[in-house]
């Protein structure tokens, strides 16, 4: 019987496509944010609504039960604190560089998660880490001498992908005893909660009219049903059918697609110097090789 017709085949090379249009999709989230003109903060707390709202939706149509204990509640909640933070610094990193060098900073992520996750979880150290942290750090020095007039974008991304990392580290305990899908909805509620919250000090929220620009309005929708809610259902399901090994894979092509993308919509404004593409084939280069290389080591 040949393989690639059998059932199997034919859901894995579907859940495959679907994967890649979901990494494109994320990679497209760059674009959105540089094309919406309100602030990061202002446009989080909008991406973060109107994907709650598109979320609830989905479960209530679903019959999804949300039930969770007051423990996990509190967890999700306060998680929802760092996505928010996240997603504010990517945001904020775009407005003040380009797409280009706050999603090459992002894909820093993996050197984060290399340094923190071992800290948190009590484990050895691997030596691999190590070094593709050290080349990844050599990409970011180039960057940095390279692209020095967008070294507050630069920190703003790299700080991102720090706060990416710690909620994906802290994920990968909660998702052992709850639906990824219900945790992300809690989340993204939690993350709405804070950023109210911030702007209910600040005044901001007071005096929000909901008066955008049509084009705002059109992109914000997009974000957040889109880009947020439907990519992240369209993600979590294609887990339960590819390994977690093809997955951190094509994640990793984000930035590719995200860079490429910035070329497309905005030409000139994201060309940057040798020094910029060298550092940022270093980290990208790493951080795509890396997953195969532990693949064929067996490493953990």
């Amino acid at each position: 019987m040949n393989i690639t017709n059998s059932p199997d085949a034919s859901v894995t090379k579907r859940n495959l496509l679907i994967l890649h249009f979901t990494v494109f999709i994320w990679g497209f989230t760059g674009i959105l944010g540089a094309l919406i003109s309100i602030n990061a903060i202002q446009l989080v707390w909008y991406r973060v609504l109107i994907a709650t709202s598109t979320l609830l939706l989905y479960f209530l149509f679903s019959k999804t039960s949300l039930r969770v204990s007051r423990r996990q509640l509190i967890q999700f909640i306060l998680t929802g604190s760092i996505v928010a933070i996240h997603w504010i610094l990517f945001f904020h990193a775009i407005k003040v560089s380009t797409v280009s060098v706050t999603l090459v900073c992002l894909s820093s992520f993996t050197l984060f998660t290399a340094i923190l996750e071992p800290l948190i979880k009590k484990k050895k150290i691997l030596i691999p880490d190590v070094v593709i942290g050290l080349v990844i750090i050599l990409g970011i020095y180039l960057i940095f001498k390279f692209e020095s007039q967008y070294t507050w974008g630069i920190i703003l991304g790299l700080s991102s992908a720090l706060a990416s990392s710690l909620f994906s580290i802290i994920n990968s305990t909660l998702v052992q005893k709850s639906e990824p899908k219900i945790i992300g909805f809690y989340e993204m509620a939690g993350a709405f909660f804070w950023i109210s919250l911030y702007r209910l000090f600040d005044h901001s929220l007071l005096s929000e009219t909901f008066t955008l620009a049509v084009n705002d309005w059109i992109w914000l929708m997009i974000l957040g049903t889109i880009c947020t809610a439907l990519a992240y259902v369209a993600g979590v399901s294609v887990m339960r059918t590819l390994s977690a090994f093809r997955v951190a894979l094509i994640t990793n092509l984000e930035p590719v697609y995200g860079v490429l993308m910035a070329f497309i919509f905005f030409g000139t404004k994201e060309q940057m110097s040798l020094g910029f593409y060298l550092g940022a084939t270093l980290i990208i280069g790493s951080v795509f090789g890396y997953p195969i290389y532990k693949k064929r080591r067996n490493l953990n």
